[in-house]
């Protein structure tokens, strides 16, 4: 049986990948929150492959954060599992790339909108997890406690701009790379079942990943995932 593809991986399991030129590499780079108190230290970067973009920091938790003993904040999107708890071991936490800013001269990751008491009650996981969608939307739900007091109206707004933006940059790309759009022709007879058959399953198998690639599109083309704050270079 194939193993499903994840929809994220650490940079670390990436042989073919590097950080693009003009964004620093900010890995064991102190992480503060806008307090400037110390939140802890990039240790990994988490990449969606479809998007071919660094989406997340992972970050290892200072022991201060563990210390503090909260409960995680939210539940699960399925009501019939328990609330979360963090356990012992789990010392991690992600951060959506577009809700730091970066201070290159002393080369710290800055969090300038989330307190230490919201990175407390957020649901840690253990180092190198496989990163599911329930436990994303339970952190953006988390940092999304520091923007309460943004109009519901102008967010999702600009939320939903940026958002139609970014897919319309980026969904060329999608479909070049899958072939979508590209259909046999029906006037020339298949040779035999089992190369139709074949056939079949290959042109659902496209289906399928465009599908998912383009809720990816849409799920990181929020602003917590702009990540020019993080670029260096010149355009």
């Amino acid at each position: 049986m194939k193993t499903p593809e994840k929809h994220l991986y650490y940079l670390s399991e990436l042989s073919d990948y590097k950080i693009a030129g003009g964004y620093p590499d900010v890995r064991n780079w102190e992480v503060k929150d806008k307090a400037l108190r110390k939140i802890g230290a990039v240790k990994n970067l988490l990449v969606n492959k479809n998007t071919q973009r660094v989406v997340y920091l992972d970050v290892e938790v200072d022991n201060t954060i563990i210390d503090a003993n909260h409960d995680p904040y939210g539940r699960p999107a399925n009501s019939e599992i328990r609330e979360f708890i963090n356990e012992k071991g789990e010392n991690h936490v992600i951060i959506p790339i577009g809700l730091v800013d970066l201070n290159t001269d002393q080369e710290y990751v800055f969090a300038e909108k989330i307190d230490h008491k919201t990175f407390a009650e957020t649901k840690r996981i253990r180092e190198d997890t496989v990163i599911e969608r329930d436990y994303e939307n339970a952190v953006l739900d988390s940092y999304g406690r520091s923007y309460e007091h943004t109009p519901v109206e102008n967010k999702m707004d600009s939320d939903v701009e940026n958002a139609e933006v970014y897919k319309e940059e980026r969904m060329d790309k999608i479909k070049q790379r899958h072939n979508v759009g590209e259909y046999r022709d029906s006037e020339k007879p298949s040779k035999n079942i089992e190369e139709e058959t074949e056939q079949y399953f290959d042109e659902n198998e496209t289906a399928k990943k465009y599908k998912i690639a383009s809720e990816d599109e849409e799920f990181y083309g929020r602003n917590e995932f702009d990540d020019s704050r993080f670029y260096r270079g010149k355009k």
